[in-house]
């Protein structure tokens, strides 16, 4: 019986290893809950974006952390992209005055007759949408606009959704960051 019995200092011993067991596990609990809930980063939702060219102007970077995206699988890789090329050119040629992109980011390889694949270049690509309102309008929509993340600093306060007339951009989780077009948050 006697073997079994705890004296005063042995319990207190205990009960403070206990709490402090229990400190520590809770603080360990308590910040990985609070790191996976908060870490959250910029993004822009590309069904609300309206390519205003502000995320070009506003970015603390330079060249501005958004870039055009190009989705290949709902492109339809025409001769005549509309994201590409300006709709009122001068004469109907593929040269640097008839091209939407004014930073050249852009280029196209043919494929096969009447197939053409684009390709942005996302080193030269300033954000300015200018390609993404031309798809948007006249193509399919396989251009839009995205914060890129391994640029992006990750202001407090993105300048760039600060005077984004559209209110396209905003935080989301930093475990699912890249909005895809027509995907829902």
């Amino acid at each position: 019986m006697e073997k079994n019995k705890m004296n005063r200092r042995e319990f207190f011993k205990k009960g403070l290893q206990a709490l402090f067991g229990l400190a520590i596990a809770g603080t360990t609990g308590f910040s990985l809950f609070k790191t996976s809930a908060t870490e959250t980063v910029w993004q822009i939702d590309p069904d609300i974006c309206i390519q205003c060219g502000r995320c070009a102007e506003n970015c603390v970077l330079s060249p501005s952390a958004v870039k055009c995206v190009h989705v290949y699988s709902i492109c339809g890789y025409c001769d005549l992209c509309s994201g590409y090329l300006r709709t009122d050119p001068k004469e109907l040629s593929t040269g640097a005055e008839n091209r939407l992109c004014p930073a050249g980011a852009m280029t196209r390889r043919y494929v096969e007759e009447p197939y053409y694949e684009y390709v942005i270049d996302e080193s030269l690509c300033i954000g300015c949408g200018k390609c993404v309102k031309g798809c948007s309008a006249f193509g399919n929509g396989s251009l839009f606009l995205q914060i890129r993340h391994d640029r992006c600093v990750n202001c407090n306060e993105c300048s760039i959704a600060r005077e984004c007339p559209a209110n396209a951009i905003s935080r989301i989780s930093s475990r699912n960051p890249y909005i895809m077009k027509g995907a829902k948050i």
